[in-house]
């Protein structure tokens, strides 16, 4: 979608959903409660750049749940029926940021950017990263386009593709570890230095016009369960077949290795996926792909017994990939394991970059809008 106010200031909405950038002391603990314009009041703007912003809801992200990241998804492609702004700014949490953004990128066909951030200090502290990684979100947002949904923190963009938090506490909070970062923002200028590759995005799911954020009691909003289970040693069979149980639709294994667990999981495995129950392998490895190696309930059997394997993928993303899947209403076994697949499996690869020495410069590609 072409932008309508080119040569004008960007139009950009901020929708503040809680999380570290706006905790404040309770006394006992730090917990999300200051607005969406009291977390702007803390950050300039860039130059050219216009806000405005929603509070949709006020969450530690660690009590996310997918009727608030549904509520978002809708909330998002509302708010880019008006063709006069021209990018989206997430403030969000960043316990489970790698999730919300993941599901976000799976149905995002816009070509307008939405870019998350946050904090690992909390509001209003001296010392607090919100403001300056709230400015460079604004800052991306404002200038890139055609590069899905991002995070923006500490400095670095990212692909939501693959990208996770790897540090508990450190400013420099996410990265993919088995990717590049997309790009870099500093001294008011953005460069990106490859394109992420997305699989086709999905259509918005039914779900996503019934979801409201206030929906997170007990069964208030009825979802496909999709629970992760951890292989280790001594791991056997019981939490998995305890998830099928209890009703789960689907199931991420979270398997040693490049994606290896035993002969007895494999056959609950198989068992779980006869049952209609979608499962897919990751690995608790922080980085590398899963692959086909062993036997022995490695992951030749678990892929043998109707699992599929996860790429890059690591369990929370998987874990939205599997539920997008779901709630995309594909119908037949057949055709949601295809789609899962092409989730799963979709091009991950990035291209090289296009500019000479090894950068190519936000306003590359926002020519290309």
């Amino acid at each position: 979608m072409k932008r309508t106010n080119d040569g004008g200031a960007r139009r950009i909405v901020v929708i503040s959903t809680g999380g570290t950038i706006a905790s404040r002391w309770q006394g006992t603990g730090y917990a999300a409660d200051a607005s969406g314009n009291d977390v702007l009041a803390t950050a300039p703007l860039p130059e050219g750049v216009t806000v405005e912003v929603v509070d949709l809801f006020n969450v530690n992200s660690s009590r996310m749940t997918a009727a608030h990241q549904l509520a978002l998804l809708r909330t998002v492609h509302e708010t880019f029926a008006d063709p006069g702004v021209d990018g989206i700014v997430i403030t969000h949490g960043t316990d489970t940021l790698e999730e919300t953004a993941f599901l976000l990128d799976l149905h995002h066909s816009d070509s307008r950017p939405v870019v998350l951030t946050g904090a690992q200090r909390p509001f209003g502290t001296g010392d607090g990263d919100g403001p300056g990684n709230l400015y460079d979100a604004l800052q991306v947002a404002s200038t890139v386009s055609d590069l899905g949904v991002l995070v923006v923190f500490d400095g670095r963009v990212h692909a939501a593709r693959g990208t996770v938090k790897t540090q508990t506490l450190a400013a420099d909070a996410f990265s993919d570890p088995s990717a590049e970062r997309l790009g870099r923002v500093g001294f008011s200028r953005v460069d990106i230095e490859r394109q992420p590759e997305r699989p086709a995005p999905l259509p918005l799911p039914a779900a996503a016009y019934k979801a409201a954020p206030g929906d997170t009691g007990p069964g208030a909003f009825p979802l496909p369960r999709v629970a992760v289970v951890t292989h280790h040693s001594d791991g056997d069979p019981f939490l998995l077949n305890a998830a099928v149980a209890a009703g789960a639709r689907g199931i991420v294994l979270v398997a040693t290795g490049a994606g290896n667990a035993t002969p007895e999981i494999a056959a609950a495995v198989a068992d779980a996926v006869a049952q209609g129950v979608l499962v897919a392998v990751t690995t608790r490895v922080p980085a590398g792909p899963l692959a086909e190696i062993y036997t022995g309930g490695g992951a030749v059997d678990l892929v043998a017994s109707g699992a599929l394997l996860t790429g890059t993928l690591r369990a929370a993303q998987a874990r939205i990939a599997v539920l997008a899947t779901l709630l995309s209403e594909a119908g037949d076994p057949a055709r949601s394991t295809a789609l899962l697949r092409r989730l799963l499996e979709g091009p991950v690869r990035a291209e090289p970059a296009l500019a000479t020495g090894g950068s190519r410069s936000a306003s590359a590609v926002a020519a290309r809008a």
